[in-house]
């Protein structure tokens, strides 16, 4: 009898060589005798993304910032259903040593050197994926903040409105996949369930929250091109940022991105601890990434 499907998460992870050429972190397993990129099962509600930060980590020791989602394998394996989903990483540094009993080698390779030296012809497949991404963007993570108290359950004025025990648990679980873009700079909305929402992430980075009253729901009443032209400037900025705002805020900004730029998403709208990806090269974007929730 055939055993369920597994999940997994990779990575393929990019530098340029001193002679500014591209190349790829390929790693052999012993056990398999193949080279591949590294990879790894998901843990019990770990999200896909963080399972691939973390694999990348153990399998090469390598210190990485995610970028954009490239796309996902579905292959048979010792009569296994394997899922496999990717991302692009650029490598920042050798901080750590593989685990020795599952890689014995990691090499960079050139991308035609990687066709040839890649086992499966499914990991060729993912490596032509990935070289039609524009690999040099930043990252801007439009981030609603988690579940926060119901109005109707505050008396107070709604900007103090509270995150509930879930909405907490939700912040404390956003950093396992926050921290994997590399993030810069934390914008958020005063009003406190943006500032509770990414404060665990601000601390654990040791950033300093930017507040940004356009980003909130008073400025958006007043003028609601406000919060629209604040992230425009956002996009404009050589760095990997977070802006934690609200709906219907954060959906009106990104179909207008999508407008603009022609780049879509499948999801319209954000329920609470949800994100949207947006990977640009300075205020062109190249993908949309959505990001769910941390399941709590």
């Amino acid at each position: 009898m055939m055993s369920s499907r597994v999940l997994a998460a990779g990575a393929i992870v990019w530098r340029r060589n001193d002679s500014d050429e591209l190349e790829v972190a390929l790693i052999h397993r012993p056990k398999y005798d193949d080279w591949s990129f590294p990879k790894g099962k998901l843990e019990e509600n770990e999200i896909a993304i963080a399972c691939a930060f973390r694999e990348v980590m153990e399998e090469t020791g390598f210190s990485i910032v995610m970028g954009p989602y490239i796309g996902e394998l579905n292959y048979l394996t010792h009569g296994i259903n394997k899922n496999v989903q990717y991302w692009s990483a650029r490598f920042v540094s050798a901080i750590g040593e593989p685990q020795p009993n599952e890689v014995d080698v990691v090499k960079w390779f050139s991308i035609s050197e990687a066709e040839v030296k890649l086992s499966r012809p499914d990991d060729i497949s993912i490596l032509k994926t990935f070289m039609n991404f524009d690999l040099d963007s930043n990252v801007l993570v439009l981030l609603r903040h988690a579940k926060a108290l119901d109005r109707n359950e505050w008396i107070g004025d709604d900007g103090d409105r509270p995150l509930i025990q879930l909405g907490q648990l939700q912040a404390k679980r956003l950093l396992s996949t926050m921290q994997v873009y590399g993030i810069e700079e934390i914008h958020s909305s005063a009003a406190v369930r943006c500032y509770e929402t990414v404060t665990p992430i601000a601390r654990s980075l040791k950033l300093d929250l930017i507040f940004a009253e356009d980003l909130s729901e008073y400025a958006y009443a007043k003028n609601a091109d406000k919060p629209l032209k604040y992230i425009k400037k956002l996009l404009n900025l050589h760095s990997n940022v977070i802006a934690c705002s609200h709906n219907p805020i954060l959906p009106e900004i990104m179909a207008n991105l999508i407008e603009k730029s022609g780049i879509e998403t499948r999801h319209t709208k954000l329920e609470p601890g949800d994100a949207w990806i947006v990977h640009h090269v300075d205020n062109v974007l190249i993908a949309i990434d959505f990001l769910a929730a941390p399941t709590v």
